[in-house]
């Protein structure tokens, strides 16, 4: 029978890997990006790019993977963006700065946005069951969601999923051939980082060419006309520009720390206020703000 799932895609790292979990699971994805008015708008047109990507690089076996050609993942951009003016966080348009430091420091709550996973489940969970209803089957929600969100983000937690899903079970017909999936529940973005590197190798895609259509950064940094540097890094030719992940911000200490421990360059380019830097930058000033949360 074939199997169905919806994905909450970002173009963060964690919902990107999971893309890959399903498509090497042999689910039929529906993929759903949220442009709710965040900063770092630029994690939509990676979401966009690894699609794409995947889309044009993959062959299934038909007997092992049953996909309509070339449409291996559907993908849709809902657009919710009048919302950011009306939500108070740092991740918005228009809010103030976003924190930099460890991923777990108190600050970091700064980057909640109010009932953000509430918005994004009740979407997702009408599709799913749209999706469940149409084919007379059973339909995942999937969700990237990790252990290392739990403290900081109450929507992330098991509790609140629970509630969540409850409230859809009473409020919809037909709402039991509906299941959520979040394998990396009790992992962190190391574990994912691994599974991802499995999941590259069993479909036969580049590792370097999907982590490079993600983005984790919740501070990107725009460079007017990139130019290619000397050195390791090379940079996209842009007429107007290129956005940089940063390396400062929470979410990309915690990406760059697991990249660290898996012993792998991360393939993002990363800048900083003095313009583009190299892996190296990056992964030093990582170790030491790892240092300094330990002590």
């Amino acid at each position: 029978m074939k199997k169905y799932a919806v994905l909450s895609l970002s173009g963060g790292m964690d919902s990107s890997t999971l893309l890959l979990h399903l498509l090497k699971e042999g689910y039929d994805v529906t993929a759903l990006s949220f442009d709710y008015g965040q900063k770092h708008k630029v994690e939509l047109e990676r979401a966009t790019e690894l699609v794409e990507y995947i889309n044009g690089q993959i062959i299934l076996d038909d007997e092992a993977k049953t996909v309509e050609y070339p449409f291996y993942v559907k993908h849709q951009i809902i657009k919710i963006d009048g919302l950011g003016q009306l939500l108070n966080s740092t991740l918005v348009e228009g809010g103030a700065e976003v924190p930099e430091g460890h991923y777990a420091e108190a600050n970091m709550k700064d980057t909640v946005v109010p009932n953000r996973n509430k918005i994004f489940s009740s979407i997702i969970q009408a599709v799913a069951l749209s999706i469940a209803d149409k084919n007379k089957s059973e339909c995942s929600i999937a969700m990237g969601i990790h252990a290392g969100d739990h403290s900081i983000y109450p929507d992330c937690r098991q509790d609140f999923r629970d509630a969540d899903f409850d409230a859809f079970i009473i409020g919809n017909w037909g709402a039991e051939n509906v299941n959520v999936y979040t394998p990396y529940l009790d992992t962190d973005k190391f574990g994912i980082l691994q599974d991802g590197e499995v999941c590259c190798k069993e479909l036969a895609l580049d590792f370097d060419e999907v982590y490079k259509r993600t983005n984790t950064s919740y501070k990107p940094i725009w460079i007017p006309k990139a130019q290619t540097l000397d050195g390791d890094i090379v940079l996209y030719e842009s007429k107007e520009g290129y956005w940089f992940s940063d390396y400062k911000s929470a979410s990309s200490v915690e990406r760059v720390e697991a990249f660290i421990k898996l012993g792998h360059p991360d393939p993002v380019d990363y800048a900083d206020e003095t313009g583009p830097v190299d892996w190296e930058t990056v992964k030093s000033h990582v170790e030491q703000i790892i240092l300094n949360h330990i002590k």
